[in-house]
């Protein structure tokens, strides 16, 4: 019997469902340090993000929030290992992002995928578009962030 081997992708154009929704696991907790790496590694220097005594006297927070860059990262990044990892061509675009709520030091956020439509594309061939609707909630199943995301998929190859 020989060995199989199973390499970890995301899926080809053929194989995602309109409708389909996928929910990514495991989560990712925020850390002070992820906000801060990510806030000064983008030259965002907003206090809201890094001066915690001037953020702190603001309302409506009074507090540091997590940059909200680095939530709309870290939610189409919970989705790659499921749904593109190795079989994207390209990231064509958002039409939608909005973040609904706020993500604070130490909480979790979730991700899911709801697959909202996909057609071949008609000046690639062997590769589609498919539309992606991202959702993050928090741990306690607040809406963080959404965002509508189109992407170039490969097509499954010929074998």
């Amino acid at each position: 019997m020989s060995e199989q081997r199973i390499r970890q992708r995301g899926l080809w154009f053929e194989e995602f469902e309109v409708g389909a929704v996928y929910e990514h696991r495991p989560g990712r907790t925020a850390t002070e340090a992820d906000n801060v790496v990510f806030t000064t590694l983008t030259m965002n220097t907003q206090p809201l993000h890094l001066d915690a005594f001037e953020s702190g006297d603001r309302p409506p927070f009074h507090e540091r929030l997590v940059n909200s860059m680095w939530t709309l990262s870290t939610l189409v990044g919970l989705s790659v290992a499921q749904l593109t990892q190795g079989t994207i061509v390209a990231n064509l675009g958002f039409t939608e992002v909005r973040f609904p709520a706020p993500v604070r030091h130490g909480d979790t956020i979730y991700a899911e995928t709801l697959i909202v439509d996909k057609r071949p594309s008609s000046s690639r061939p062997g590769e589609g578009v498919v539309t992606m609707a991202h959702t993050a909630r928090n741990q306690h199943g607040e809406v963080v962030a959404v965002a509508t995301r189109n992407t170039l998929v490969r097509m499954a190859p010929d074998v």
